[in-house]
């Protein structure tokens, strides 16, 4: 079986790549031209150059493919890339799945996102069916996708075989962005974090999220969703955990609202506005922290049998890959075996 993995430049899109080649896939991936191709070192895969809003180079890459993982995305907050983030995430999207539809691949499996899934007030995890407001739509990102989304089922009801999935907070080696929820860590390990929100979010294992991408293609429904996700944890208790993972202290002090609301907005109009730099901390995102984004994956664990590993093993591969690739000092100790720092690899 050949596929054509769209975003393998990326976080989940490289541990795509890698999972299926595991598992002895023929891989093409789509890749622009100024990509930073990192997470494809040493991968005996097939490296097809395009932008998937260009229609013409998704039609080359997808030929002769038997399977699409659309994976690409523009994962950003930054209300200077509105634009971009529609373009890429919604136009993008179509251009794949017409094209896969062109080329006859027998089927498509489409990376949304666990933000296109409604919310409950009581905190209670959200499963596939719970119905989406316009206030859980708190960002341009999320917007883009829940868009993407009913695109890809719409020509689901079409005919096109496609499979959704909806990851949550992945984290592993390989976040070279970082993400959202990388640059939590991150932060984390630069004793960055003075205070916390009270938010929460549903942590996942990104080499589960690539196993679910595989085995949505063996197993799943066309035209249905699955939350590919694992552990709901309180933004507090995340830290807990990464400060007995690591030995570094976790942040006491709780901040209020309306706290991280101004110091939102003085970030968008000082550097987004200002300088023209990406925002530290954006609206969107404390807006997203007002809910707890409990999900609850067992639709996935039962359907297509997605594995459910230790989040603290993905969050210690997570911060030994952060630290030795210098995105942060090394921590006096990574693991449950707490072990003694490696000082040849702590950053110069």
């Amino acid at each position: 079986m050949r596929a054509l993995v769209t975003g393998a430049t990326g976080f989940i899109g490289g541990a795509v790549a890698r999972e299926l080649l595991a598992h002895g896939w023929e891989v093409r991936c789509l890749a622009r031209p100024a990509a930073d191709l990192t997470n494809l070192e040493g991968l005996d895969a097939e490296l097809a150059r395009g932008d998937v809003r260009e229609r013409p180079a998704v039609a080359a890459a997808v030929q002769g493919c038997d399977a699409v993982f659309h994976v690409a995305a523009l994962y950003s907050f930054d209300p200077r890339q509105r634009r971009a983030i529609h373009d890429v995430n919604v136009g993008g999207t179509l251009n794949v799945l017409e094209c896969a539809r062109a080329a006859g691949v027998c089927r498509v499996v489409y990376t949304s996102t666990s933000g296109t899934i409604g919310l409950r007030h009581d905190r209670r995890p959200a499963g596939e069916g719970e119905p989406l407001t316009p206030a859980h739509l708190v960002n341009d990102y999320k917007r883009s996708k829940y868009q993407a989304e009913q695109q890809a089922l719409r020509l689901a009801r079409g005919g096109l075989d496609v499979v959704i999935v909806n990851p949550t907070a992945p984290v592993g080696p390989g976040d070279v962005k970082p993400t959202p929820t990388g640059m939590v860590l991150v932060r984390f390990l630069r004793r960055q974090m003075p205070a916390y929100a009270d938010t929460g979010l549903n942590i996942v294992d990104v080499a589960d999220v690539a196993a679910g991408h595989r085995l949505a293609f063996e197993q799943g429904r066309s035209g249905e969703r699955y939350i590919l996700g694992n552990r709901n944890l309180a933004l507090a208790e995340l830290l807990r955990l990464l400060a007995g993972l690591t030995g570094l202290p976790a942040p006491r002090l709780k901040s209020p609202y309306w706290m991280s609301w101004l110091a939102a907005a003085l970030s968008e109009a000082v550097q987004a506005r200002l300088l023209r730099r990406a925002p530290a901390l954006t609206l969107g995102e404390v807006r997203m922290s007002r809910w707890h984004m409990f999900y609850d994956a067992s639709k996935a664990v039962r359907e297509l049998g997605l594995p459910q590993s230790p989040v603290e093993d993905a969050l210690c591969r997570a911060v030994e890959w952060f630290v030795q690739r210098g995105y942060a000092p090394r921590p006096p100790r990574v693991g449950r075996q707490m072990r003694a720092p490696d000082k040849t690899n702590a950053p110069a």
